[in-house]
């Protein structure tokens, strides 16, 4: 029973590595090419298998972009929370600029989470997983605003921060006529505007 139940853990297991591996792929396509363009192929070409055997471990296109959208949610997730774990002064600050960086550096997770946010296609399996990754990061904001003594209720904080941090991204993202240094900048700069008026309600 132990040597069976060794190699069914031994298969789980490869086939979770060969799925990290086609959306690690998903992702490197995503960063060089716009989302809505991407195909299966595209994504089966840079993984070296063939299109056919993608669809072993996800069951369409929309379940593979998903995942890889997940990926990088975890990923924000977990600096968010090494930053506020380790508190000291201006926490909200530092949170707003990871949170900001990690989307300028990632634009392709941006692009996905518009995707998926305004796509009204989505089953209710994957809304529900949407769904939970953007609590996971909402969850982050609370824990922030509540060691900033923020008046309860912080959830609607949460969800105004979140709103408004992905509000300057997209907007200045594609600032015309300015270099990219200079975009990184000015969203920084309003960002602090954000983080001012935020800290002003724990006044």
């Amino acid at each position: 029973m132990k040597k069976k139940n060794s190699f069914s853990e031994l298969r789980n297991n490869e086939k979770r590595a060969r799925q990290d591996a086609i959306i690690e792929s998903a992702k490197r396509v995503f960063a060089v090419k716009p989302f809505n363009k991407v195909s299966i192929r595209d994504i089966a070409g840079e993984a070296g298998i063939s299109h056919a055997s993608i669809y072993r471990y996800f069951p369409d296109q929309q379940s593979l972009f998903l995942e890889a959208y997940l990926h990088g949610a975890r990923e924000i997730t977990a600096i968010l929370s090494d930053i506020i774990e380790k508190g000291g002064r201006k926490t909200i600050e530092k949170v707003a600029d990871a949170y900001l960086n990690y989307l300028l550096d990632h634009d392709q997770y941006c692009r996905m989470m518009n995707h998926f946010m305004l796509d009204g296609s989505l089953s209710a399996e994957m809304v529900d997983k949407l769904n939970a990754s953007e609590r996971l990061i909402f969850d982050q904001f609370d824990i922030l605003f509540r060691k900033a003594n923020m008046p309860e209720p912080v959830r609607p904080l949460s969800h105004a921060f979140f709103a408004a941090l992905n509000g300057v991204h997209v907007t200045f993202r594609n600032y015309p006529g300015r270099t990219p240094a200079a975009v990184h900048q000015h969203i920084h700069h309003i960002a602090r505007v954000i983080v001012d008026k935020f800290c002003a309600a724990a006044v």
